[in-house]
């Protein structure tokens, strides 16, 4: 019987869907995750740079995110200590305006609870953005409320926005989340990955 990683590499379920988009490109799961780890990354899913490479968040939201938690590269993909999770293992995709489409849900609707069996308990959980935000904490609050009600969730759950570019401007308007939440955040990475 193939083990949890095989199964999901081989997966084809949004095979058709992705041949429909305006990319029309082939699945590629990018998995990175083992059980024991400290850390657990629950993000979106893989953009196209991520989709090419095979490394998740080999990109420039992967850089802010990594300055975020205050560790480099090294630290960031030991697999021993960090599993990195998204919401839909491959990358979904553009629409017609050249935007990321959301996550599919049958990928968290069949892989999520296997990969969370699999991992066992992690230390600490970061929730990225409202589809990983919504799916484990079953809130229809949105991003900012999520965000900034931290404290509600800690010290094992740190909600956090998506690190892309496109949440600069969000970044500006909420300057609490640089002055506060993120020195707490390193504080609490670096305890866990201690």
């Amino acid at each position: 019987m193939p083990d949890l990683n095989t199964e999901i590499s081989l997966c084809r379920l949004c095979a058709d869907r992705f041949a429909a988009t305006a990319t029309a490109h082939s699945p590629r799961p990018v998995l990175w995750f083992r059980p024991g780890v400290r850390v657990v990354i629950i993000g979106q899913a893989p953009g196209a740079r991520v989709h090419r490479s095979g490394i998740p968040f080999d990109d420039p939201s992967g850089d802010r995110l990594r300055d975020w938690l205050g560790v480099g590269r090294a630290a960031f993909y030991d697999r021993s200590r960090v599993a990195i999770v998204p919401m839909a293992f491959c990358f979904p995709g553009y629409n017609a305006k050249g935007a990321d489409l959301p996550p599919p849900p049958v990928c968290a609707k069949t892989w999520a609870a296997k990969v969370r069996d699999h991992i066992g308990h992690a230390h600490l959980t970061l929730l990225i953005g409202g589809y990983a935000q919504k799916w484990h904490m079953d809130t229809r609050a949105g991003v900012t409320e999520t965000v900034a009600g931290r404290q509600n969730h800690a010290p094992n759950v740190f909600p956090l926005p998506h690190p892309s570019w496109r949440n600069t401007g969000w970044l500006q308007k909420n300057p609490w989340f640089d002055a506060q939440l993120l020195p707490a955040l390193r504080h609490c990475v670096k305890e866990v990955l201690a």
